[in-house]
């Protein structure tokens, strides 16, 4: 190496440097100009969303504070509609919907997240549970109003009740049927009782109607007219003649049995015993004790089947729409906190085992902190979304029960086009809309901030 060659260095280097500031003179930085075409480029999209948003916003807010026609400056008048019940009710519907729906569907989409990684099949699942996601919320609100018809033949949620009730409690064998109102029976506790008493020897002939011929039990046999003996017995038949005639109290052809009827022979108030009737409706009391005894017919022979529940009555109908959202919205959840599981190293969830951590341990005490940012996307957006909650509403609820099961959106629907036309009184319940909503948008940006942070 020559003396020469650190000043040949040195010279590039100046050589270097005066033509990058040749280039980039200090006052014509890159920064200025492209902050003005960044604004230029920003423009059509901010007039879009004044145009969208903003003007919609300032125009709802001006609005609230004129009369129905929107002539007249009433000032906070409308804002009095809060103190309305049927507000009140909706307020009070999405609160429960805030509460509820947010912390189910995610807690479902972390179950099935945390399934999804340990069984076969994970992508027809996820498939299957997102499947819904497609569907729109119309369409969905058609689906669930069938699956909550009243009646087991057409509503699947009651079919699969009644089906489970019906495993352990069996439906009684002729429901509403009773006795003519000339026969000696009186109804006592659902069921009925002889108004005469009987003693051993004695044969009893209980008529009863209400029903079809074609709903008695098929091993039903016509009935005939008891033989006496030394026992209390009798016949339960139905009383009636397929083709008319007959005579009414009186056992005719063909007139049927009623077979598997429970009969109570009744002494002093107390059931001494209990026999049922066979095929063709006989019964019998044997060993029975000699005496006066009343016979009763209870009401388990005579109670109505249990038809499930009424999904879509007052009382069940908030609950029966969350559980329509949930089964939409749950697929949604399981992708977002599937992928957040997906980025959690390996290697934490690997040290914590080696250190003899259980599964259930690794899952409370690494997983889950390391999941929290997703948990919570997933549960501010539901929130978000549950405020304003619409057309499940208005599709599944029907219109009797409308007002029970009401949301803030539906109200401003209902009264700003649903009748009352009166769009001073709906801007005032949109603001009140817009103001719960802020809070969940704030934290959402402000936790953004902080992470680009």
């Amino acid at each position: 190496m020559t003396e020469d060659e650190p000043g040949l260095r040195d010279e590039g280097q100046v050589a270097t440097a005066g033509g990058a500031a040749a280039i980039n003179p200090p006052d014509k930085q890159p920064g200025l100009g492209r902050s003005w075409w960044s604004l230029a480029y920003l423009l059509p999209a901010l007039f879009l969303l004044s145009v969208v948003v903003l003007y919609p916003i300032l125009y709802t807010i001006v609005r609230s504070l004129f009369d129905r026609t929107g002539d007249s400056f009433v000032g906070l008048d409308n804002y009095g509609v809060f103190t309305d019940p049927a507000t009140l009710t909706s307020i009070r519907n999405n609160a429960i919907w805030v509460v509820v729906a947010p912390i189910v569907v995610t807690t479902l989409g972390l179950i099935f997240a945390v399934l999804t990684e340990r069984i076969r099949w994970a992508s027809v699942f996820k498939l299957l549970v997102f499947m819904p996601m497609a569907i729109s919320f119309v369409a969905a609100g058609i689906i669930f109003r069938l699956v909550y018809q009243a009646d087991p033949d057409q509503g699947v949620a009651n079919a699969l009740i009644v089906s489970v009730h019906d495993v352990f409690a069996e439906s009684s064998a002729y429901p509403g049927a009773g006795p003519r109102e000339e026969a000696e029976l009186a109804s006592a506790d659902g069921g009925f009782e002889t108004t005469a008493t009987y003693g051993t020897g004695d044969t009893v002939a209980l008529g009863l109607v209400g029903f079809a011929p074609a709903d008695v039990a098929p091993e039903a046999v016509p009935a005939s007219e008891p033989s006496g003996g030394d026992t209390l017995q009798g016949v339960v038949w139905l009383d009636f003649a397929v083709g008319g005639g007959g005579e009414e109290g009186t056992i005719d052809n063909d007139e049927l049995g009623l077979p598997g009827v429970a009969v109570q022979a009744v002494q002093d108030g107390t059931v001494v015993a209990t026999t049922e009737t066979g095929a063709d409706g006989a019964f019998a009391f044997e060993d029975l004790a000699e005496g006066d005894y009343t016979l009763a017919l209870p009401r388990d022979n005579f109670r109505e089947p249990f038809n499930g529940l009424d999904w879509l009555g007052p009382a069940l109908i908030t609950p029966a729409i969350i559980g329509a959202y949930v089964w939409i919205w749950a697929g949604f959840a399981m992708v977002l906190i599937a992928a957040g599981l997906a980025a959690i190293p390996r290697d934490a969830l690997e040290a914590a085992r080696v250190d003899g951590a259980t599964e259930t341990q690794v899952f409370r005490r690494v997983t889950m902190p390391l999941l929290a940012p997703v948990l919570i996307v997933v549960l501010v957006t539901l929130v978000i979304n549950v405020l304003k909650v619409f057309d499940l509403v208005y599709i599944i609820a029907p219109g009797s029960v409308q007002d029970d099961a009401s949301v803030l959106a539906l109200q401003m629907y209902r009264v700003s086009f649903g009748g009352a036309d009166d769009q001073g009184l709906g801007s005032a319940l949109s603001v009140l809309l817009f103001l719960l909503v802020l809070p969940a948008m704030a934290f959402n940006i402000r936790r953004f901030r902080r992470e680009q942070q």
